[in-house]
C-alpha cells in the first residue's frame, strides 16, 4: 500500500495527528511518503522518521493508493493541483474549521487508515471545470482547472461589472454584479452556497451560475447541464478584472473572452461508509438541529 501526505501548515496540533497516521500505517506495512515542505515543516529534531518525500513536479505516480490532506477544503483544493489527472483517491482530514471536503475529525485520524484497509469506502468521481482563452495565463502555471469553481470578479474599484454570458453560444444575459461564480456539484457548498446558490451533490452531472450581489436582483442562481460551454466577457470601469480558480487569481484584461468548460478528467474522492456526503450536510449545516426532532 502506497500513501501519499499532504498539508500547509503545522496547526491544532497537526504534527501529534500526523504521527497517529504514520504509526497505523507502519502497523500496516506501508510505504509513505510525504510532501516536502510539509515534511520540513513538521520536522522538528526526530519528532518524524526518514521518509521519501514528492512535490508538485515528483514523486507521484498512479500506483499510489491514498492520498491524505490534513488541513480544510482549502488544503485540498491545493492538493489536486499535486494529484491532477494521476486518479489518486483524495480523503482530507480535518484540522481546519467546517470542512465539506475534510470530512474526517483528526481525532479518528487512525481510522482512515484502518477503514480505507477494511474496505469500508466508495470512490465519487468529482468533476472539475477548466478555463480557456486565447493567451496562457501564467499565474495558472499550466493547471488552469478548479475543482470548487472558477470566478470572476471586480478589481481595485468599488464599482460593479458586467459580465456577458453565452451558453453554448447563445446569449443568456449580462449580469451587473460584483461578480459570477461558475460552480461544480463540489463547489456548490462553498462560496456559490454563502452567495445564495443552491445545495448541489456531488453525483449531479450540473453546474451552477450565481451572481455575485447582483444589482439586477431578479438575477437568481442558474443550474446548468455540465456538458455546457460558458462564454464570458468582462467589461467595467477599470480595465481589468479579477479570475480565480478555487484559492489561485490571475488578473485578466476587460474584453477578454474566457471559456468555461467541464474538464475531460475527474478527482477521485474517498467517502468512507461513516462519513457520507448527507451526514456532512446534516452536521455542517446543523440540519435537522431542532427540538421537534
Amino acid at each position: 500500500m502506497k500513501i501519499a501526505i499532504y498539508g500547509q501548515a503545522d496547526q491544532n496540533n497537526t504534527l501529534l495527528y500526523v504521527q497517529e497516521i504514520l504509526d497505523e500505517l507502519r502497523q500496516h506495512k506501508a510505504e509513505v511518503c510525504i510532501e516536502e515542505d510539509f515534511y520540513k515543516l513538521l520536522k522538528h529534531g526526530d519528532s518524524l522518521p526518514p521518509l521519501s518525500t514528492f512535490n508538485a513536479s515528483r514523486g507521484l505516480d498512479p500506483d499510489f493508493d491514498m492520498f491524505v490532506s490534513f488541513g480544510g477544503d482549502g488544503t485540498i483544493l491545493r492538493a489536486i493541483t499535486y494529484v491532477r489527472d494521476l486518479g489518486i483517491p483524495i480523503v482530507g482530514v480535518n484540522t481546519g474549521r467546517l470542512g465539506f471536503l475534510s470530512t474526517f475529525k483528526k481525532e479518528d485520524v487512525r481510522k482512515v487508515v484502518q477503514e480505507f484497509v477494511a474496505g469500508a469506502f466508495t470512490i465519487e468521481e468529482r468533476s472539475l471545470v477548466e478555463v480557456l482563452s486565447d493567451e496562457e495565463i501564467p499565474e495558472f502555471d499550466g493547471f488552469n482547472f478548479a475543482l470548487n469553481e472558477i470566478t470572476v470578479s471586480r478589481k481595485d474599484t468599488t464599482s460593479m461589472i458586467t459580465v456577458e454570458t453565452y451558453l453554448n453560444d447563445e446569449y443568456l444575459t449580462s449580469y451587473w454584479a460584483d461578480g459570477l461564480i461558475i460552480a461544480t456539484p463540489t463547489g456548490s457548498t462553498g462560496y456559490s452556497l454563502s452567495c445564495g446558490g443552491p445545495v448541489i451533490t456531488p453525483w449531479a452531472k450540473s453546474l451552477v451560475i450565481t451572481p455575485i450581489a447582483p444589482h439586477n436582483l431578479n438575477a437568481r442562481p442558474l443550474v446548468i447541464a455540465d456538458h455546457t460551454v460558458i462564454r464570458l466577457k468582462v467589461s467595467g470601469r477599470e480595465d481589468q478584472h479579477l479570475l480565480s480558480l478555487d484559492s489561485r487569481i490571475a488578473t485578466i484584461e476587460n474584453g477578454r473572452e474566457i471559456t468555461i468548460r467541464r474538464a475531460d478528467f475527474s478527482i477521485r474522492m474517498i467517502e468512507y461508509t461513516s462519513e457520507s456526503f448527507l451526514k456532512t450536510l446534516r452536521n455542517k449545516l446543523l440540519w435537522g438541529q431542532d427540538r421537534r426532532n
